[in-house]
């Protein structure tokens, strides 16, 4: 992607070359793949962050974060996967 970006930046027929790779249906998986495990990432890290202030810390609380994690994970991947198709 950081090549991508270079290569769009450096003249117009670059840019003209990357928007055409990254308009198949290939790039376009990759690249909804990259935002899901981005995504995931980011919603369990702000769940550990929360539970650095003493939230959830029980097994109870735990798995209950947990849950919420995956639907709220799921809910961004599916808007992520709308918004790349």
């Amino acid at each position: 992607m950081l090549y991508a970006l270079s290569k769009s930046l450096g003249s117009e027929e670059g840019f003209a070359e990357v928007k055409a790779c990254l308009t198949s249906p290939l790039a376009k998986l990759v690249t909804w793949g990259l935002l899901s495990g981005l995504l995931y990432h980011l919603v369990a890290g702000v769940r550990h962050l929360i539970m650095d202030m003493g939230v959830g810390e029980t097994l109870e609380g735990g798995k209950l974060g947990s849950k919420i994690v995956i639907v709220i994970s799921v809910v961004l991947i599916v808007l992520a996967g709308v918004w790349v198709w």
